[in-house]
């Protein structure tokens, strides 16, 4: 019988993590600026330093498992956290539905194809969930994946997700160091882990590289400050999006 880490066993080792591992935030700024000097395109500038962000990222979370000594049971095919409320703010949302764009065209047309399946499907029951208050309903989470409505981008025949490599901070940064049955037994595990803190150092980067080619008066697809600071469900960035495409 397979034995997996206790609570205590991974709070301790948190705890380690807390007291031994320090975020390089030079990683972040070193991607932003390596792109700023490329001779290309703004908007090719803005992907290419958008998906290598998110590598950065990953790349953090895979050092501080091997800090703890820990490896996540999180395993292919299991999409219980694919049901959960993912808020991401407007520019995030341009720069994920453009990098779909540059998807090769089968992809591309596969994901937008199933868009339009989803909201068929899913749509008024969207229209209720994603009107709940995320600031101040403090029980919106759970009302939320009480619909069992999943992500956009899931599928829910392989219950993989159409779009991984530009999954959001949230989706990347949420994981289970224990047995995989919690995530199947419970709405909100408590055993869970996110590392979502993350996001402070990938926005900050990220923002600092929209700002520079603000000041430079040229920031393609984004509209600046604006996109920053408007947040909402991405499901409903998504259903804009696709609306949009089959215009």
């Amino acid at each position: 019988m397979k034995t997996y880490l206790s609570v205590e066993e991974i709070t301790e080792r948190m705890k380690h993590l807390q007291n031994s591992y320090e975020i390089d935030e030079e990683k972040f700024y070193k991607v932003v600026e390596a792109w700023a000097n490329k001779d290309m395109d703004v908007e090719q500038k803005l992907l290419a330093s958008f998906q290598e962000l998110l590598q950065v990222v990953s790349g953090e979370m895979e050092q501080m498992d091997e800090t703890m000594g820990m490896k996540p049971t999180c395993q292919m095919g299991c999409a219980f956290c694919c049901y959960f409320p993912i808020i991401i703010s407007k520019m995030e949302a341009k720069l994920m539905t453009k990098a779909i764009e540059c998807f090769p065209h089968d992809r591309k047309e596969a994901i937008t194809s199933h868009l339009t399946a989803y909201f068929e499907k899913y749509g008024e029951t969207l229209k209720t969930v994603t009107s709940l208050d995320y600031e101040e309903d403090s029980d919106f989470k759970r009302k939320y994946i009480r619909s069992h409505v999943p992500c956009p981008l899931l599928n829910t025949e392989t219950n993989m997700c159409m779009a991984y490599e530009i999954r959001p901070i949230p989706c990347r940064t949420y994981v289970n160091y224990t047995d995989p049955k919690i995530c199947a037994e419970n709405e909100m595990p408590e055993e869970t882990i996110s590392f979502e803190f993350l996001y402070n150092e990938y926005m900050g980067a990220l923002n600092e590289f929209v700002q520079f080619l603000y000041e430079e008066e040229h920031t393609a697809f984004i509209d600046y400050p604006d996109d920053l600071f408007s947040y909402d469900y991405l499901p409903n960035w998504l259903k804009a999006w696709s609306e949009e495409k089959s215009i």
